[in-house]
């Protein structure tokens, strides 16, 4: 299992954490962020769970909900005609540039001859196939259908640089008879808006509005009834229509892709890290109940040892999420052309700095256990009477969930400061 004491120890072995010892550390009455109102809430969650069910069905039916969560994979197409662009949109959902080190290949001629999948740098359950250009005399609709494997993706972006054409509905209608999803995406359109501003009297709306119309009727004249096309600058992905075309991405999968989806997306708004935050805070909760059923079990030192793989495991994991690890620092400082050492400045409420280790887990933990335990000891005194037994768990339940949200906390906090950061000008 992911989740299992040996799998998780792996795991931390493998990957570079990132300390933060300093922000695991005694709070103020004033100044505490997770409030003994809350825990007394998630413990009210646990125990309507425990009158229902026995901890040992309850955490296996978590562990195999984590199980699926984690091997859930998203495969996400991207096609469309020769230079409309699909090689650098690729780059941008990957949050690359077009030169770095494994980017799909772009330039001014095709340069995509057969499908390529290019997983996504923080999420590698997420990959995007760039797919060679259609209409063509090498590919014509028939010949690329059968070559690029249609069958194989969750769902398709159908981009173009300028205008969109027969081919394009073509695909769109061999990928309805699929029953799954496209979009329509119009790329380039930075470029036509710098042509437009040296026009007098330039409006950004009513050029955005007048492309917009431009690519519907295109559309509609090639056989699409009711189109709709989201406008894309792939050199900045917060501009425009990218937002309504993260939403309407989501909103055409199961909970479990969907989920995937959220995770592997740039985090350049407060609407992304919010969803991404909720999504956290929902495994928080789930390695926390687990944290309490090891903590049940009269091994000595076994809750000690699942705690501290877990925490270091989703501790790493909040980092690449929320773009923190010191790839996502180096791509975005590349980006955006300053010195990732401005970028990290910004990182106030966590540690930046090297790999974690065991010794440096139990040193976090042995900072802030004494602060947890006597937080959450009166609230364990509400266990006893009906699950006495299980008072060591619900302790350890507390810690978990405590340590995890308030690491959750400080981690949007930086994240949040680190893209402001970017943006200054």
């Amino acid at each position: 299992m992911l989740w299992s004491p040996r799998s998780l120890a792996e795991e931390c072995e493998d990957h570079h954490l990132f300390p933060l010892h300093c922000r695991l550390r005694l709070r103020t009455a004033m100044g505490i962020t997770i409030t003994k109102s809350l825990i007394r809430n998630e413990l009210g969650k646990l125990k309507d769970l425990l009158k229902e069910r026995d901890i040992s069905s309850a955490a296996s039916e978590t562990q195999k909900q984590m199980d699926l969560l984690e091997n859930a994979t998203l495969n996400i197409a991207i096609t469309g005609m020769t230079g409309a662009g699909k090689s650098s949109f690729v780059n941008a959902l990957r949050e690359m540039e077009d030169d770095d080190e494994d980017a799909a290949e772009t330039g001014v001629t095709q340069t995509t001859m057969e499908r390529k999948a290019y997983q996504h740098p923080t999420s590698p359950k997420v990959t995007f196939w760039d797919l060679p250009g259609i209409g063509t005399a090498e590919f014509p609709v028939k010949k690329y259908l059968e070559m690029v494997k249609f069958s194989e993706y969750d769902l398709f972006i159908i981009v173009a640089g300028e205008h969109f054409t027969e081919h394009e509905i073509n695909l769109a209608r061999e990928i309805q008879k699929l029953k799954k999803n496209f979009y329509y995406v119009r790329t380039k359109v930075d470029v036509s808006m710098d042509s437009e501003k040296r026009k007098r009297n330039f409006c950004e709306e009513k050029t955005l509005e007048k492309i917009r119309n431009d690519c519907c009727k295109n559309l509609i004249k090639a056989g699409e009834s009711s189109p709709r096309v989201f406008l894309i600058s792939r050199w900045d992905l917060s501009l425009y229509d990218f937002p309504l075309l993260q939403k309407a991405l989501e909103g055409g999968l199961d909970d479990m892709k969907r989920h995937v989806l959220i995770m592997s997306m740039p985090t350049f708004s407060r609407d992304m890290l919010e969803k991404k935050k909720a999504a956290m805070k929902e495994l928080i909760w789930s390695v926390s109940f687990l944290s309490c059923a090891f903590g049940t079990v009269p091994v000595p030192g076994l809750s000690l040892a699942c705690d501290l793989t877990i925490l270091a495991c989703i501790m790493n994991r909040f980092y690449k999420m929320f773009g923190l690890d010191e790839g996502s620092l180096q791509r975005l400082a590349k980006r955006v052309g300053k010195p990732v050492e401005v970028l990290k400045s910004a990182i106030t409420r966590t540690l930046h700095a090297g790999e974690i280790k065991r010794d440096f887990v139990i040193d976090c933990l042995t900072r802030s256990a004494l602060c947890v335990t006597l937080t959450g000891a009166e609230l364990v005194l509400d266990f006893i009477p009906m699950l006495g037994s299980v008072a060591g768990g619900v302790l350890s339940f507390v810690t978990t969930f405590y340590l995890l949200s308030s690491f959750l906390d400080d981690v949007v906090e930086d994240a949040e400061k680190v893209g402001a950061k970017a943006a200054e000008r």
